[in-house]
């Protein structure tokens, strides 16, 4: 099974487009997922999701859903400095009052984690395990720099075992380590790259039928402008635009 797994679109409907045709033009995904953060700092929150759910495409609920659908007090989003803090309380605030009542709706819905099972559930084999976060909260970053120790007690905690495969985004920022033989993946972001390159990203998983796991991380060019302009035409702070151009830079 080759699975397309993409994450963090943060309501930029043009990369969400290039990365969706890109998959498309591929023809050999047999199946593509979301992991959450569909809304949140570009202004097509609703043409987003009803993009998603258009062509068929079921994942997890992120912590910008799942706040927007609750009407939290923030989106649990991590600030490095108060400028930051200040910028993620008005994309917060604008995104809620931007995403109809529906899109609300069907973000609460979204379920916390999915498993799949790509040889079949009528054998053993390996599951592929799709949260945001961690096992626990949609907020929680598992980026890089976590410990072997970390990601062995969240795969534990997930009741994976070797040969498994976790899967999650949130950080915007792709990379996969192998932990006690689980296989750890961060599936970067379609719409808010933070790691210096402002293509879109999402991965593609391949399970053999021996079990064998291959991970490919792919970027696609997107026009960014185009998205830029977006948000300076909107109300919300030109500084988001700037963030696309630059991929978090």
């Amino acid at each position: 099974m080759r699975y397309a797994l993409i994450s963090d679109i943060h309501a930029n409907l043009p990369a969400l487009d290039a990365v969706l045709a890109d998959i498309s033009a591929r023809r050999d995904a047999d199946a593509t997922y979301h992991l959450g953060d569909l809304v949140g700092y570009a202004p097509w929150p609703d043409e987003t999701v009803a993009r998603l759910r258009a062509v068929g495409i079921h994942g997890v609920a992120g912590n910008y859903d799942s706040t927007v659908a609750t009407h939290a007090k923030h989106c649990g989003c991590r600030y490095e400095d108060p400028q930051q803090e200040e910028l993620s309380h008005l994309s917060f605030g604008w995104t809620l009052e931007h995403t109809s009542a529906a899109t609300k709706a069907f973000l609460g819905g979204l379920p916390f984690r999915i498993d799949l099972r790509p040889l079949g559930g009528h054998a053993s084999g390996p599951t592929v395990a799709l949260i945001h976060g961690n096992q626990a909260l949609n907020t929680v970053y598992v980026h890089q720099e976590r410990s072997d120790e970390f990601l062995a007690k969240m795969g534990d905690a997930l009741g994976l075992r070797a040969g498994d495969i976790a899967c999650f985004g949130h950080t915007h920022i792709p990379w996969q380590r192998t932990v006690g033989g689980i296989h750890y993946v961060n599936t970067g972001s379609v719409g808010r790259p933070k790691d210096g390159d402002p293509r879109a990203g999402y991965v593609l998983l391949d399970v053999a039928a021996n079990g064998e796991v291959r991970v490919e991380s792919v970027r696609v060019s997107y026009d960014v402008e185009t998205a830029a302009r977006a948000i300076t035409e909107s109300t919300l702070p030109n500084d988001f635009a700037d963030y696309l151009r630059t991929g978090g830079r």
